[in-house]
């Protein structure tokens, strides 16, 4: 296999992803810049941030700071629900990219669904639109419940990739089994998780051992072999490295399946049928 078919997906005609991109949240300001320029020095290809991060600014400023080709580099964002509906996604287009100081972006995702205001089927019709107008090259969703993704489906629009939350102890395996049924690629954010308790259990810190690699770098691989996407986030040039250095080493099915095992069947942390900005 190439090192692109290993490293990238396809998910939509014509347009790959990097399998590790560098999450962005929390960071804000010089924070931010300094971490994207440091990322992107460090071999990261794919960046992801969003509307509600308040830091896209910043991570423009970083992708200048790095003197990277716009070309060579994956950028996603995603927009909250003000924008939600056919006339507003152009609009918050425009302000994101007037914010990353591009003209294209490679991503484009519905942040939430927020079902109770009932319009983000309209919003994934304007972000097809974007598509067709060469503005973006690929949308999706984000935090989209199988139930919010059949509404798309009974409109006709086939979702390409959907940003949750997924880790070793919150596998969400009715998700991800809608996913490969209906051809969407999942996107893990956070990832390592929120406190990384797991990252200390014998089902990760074992293998680790015996490949010489971290347990971080161990919970990315998994991702990995599972055909993901993941978002790890970290300002430490260090961890960056780590991060992003998965594709030297493999897990066995074994190994695979002992971390599989970890899921403790628990939701996301946020409801999406509830939460949303």
């Amino acid at each position: 296999m190439t090192s692109e078919d290993t490293t990238t997906a396809e998910f939509t005609p014509g347009v790959r992803i990097p399998l590790i991109g560098l999450g962005t949240w929390p960071l804000t300001g010089e924070d931010a810049a300094a971490a994207v320029a440091q990322a992107i020095r460090n071999g990261y290809r794919h960046i992801d941030t969003a509307e509600n991060y308040a830091n896209e600014a910043a991570v423009g400023e970083g992708i200048r700071r790095s003197g990277i080709d716009r070309g060579l580099l994956f950028l996603t964002t995603k927009f909250n629900t003000e924008w939600h509906g056919r006339d507003k996604v152009r609009a918050a287009f425009g302000h994101a990219v007037k914010r990353l100081g591009t003209d294209y972006l490679d991503l484009f995702l519905v942040h939430w669904p927020n079902p109770a205001q009932g319009r983000f089927v309209e919003a994934c019709e304007g972000l097809q639109r974007l598509v067709d107008e060469g503005s973006i090259r690929a949308w999706g969703v984000s935090n989209f419940k199988p139930a919010h993704l059949e509404l798309l489906a009974g409109a006709g629009l086939q979702v390409p990739l959907n940003q949750v939350q997924i880790d070793p102890e919150h596998g969400q395996p009715g998700q991800l089994a809608y996913h490969r049924d209906h051809g969407i690629l999942t996107a893990a954010y956070s990832p390592l998780g929120r406190n990384g308790a797991f990252l200390g259990h014998p089902a990760i810190t074992g293998p680790a051992r015996d490949l010489g690699k971290t347990p971080a770098q161990v919970v990315l691989r998994w991702h990995v072999q599972h055909g993901r996407v993941a978002i790890p986030k970290s300002a430490n040039p260090e961890r960056q490295r780590e991060n992003l250095d998965v594709y030297s080493f493999s897990l066995s099915a074994k190994q695979v399946a002992a971390v599989d095992a970890l899921d403790t069947g628990a939701p996301p942390r946020l409801d999406s049928d509830t939460f949303f900005h």
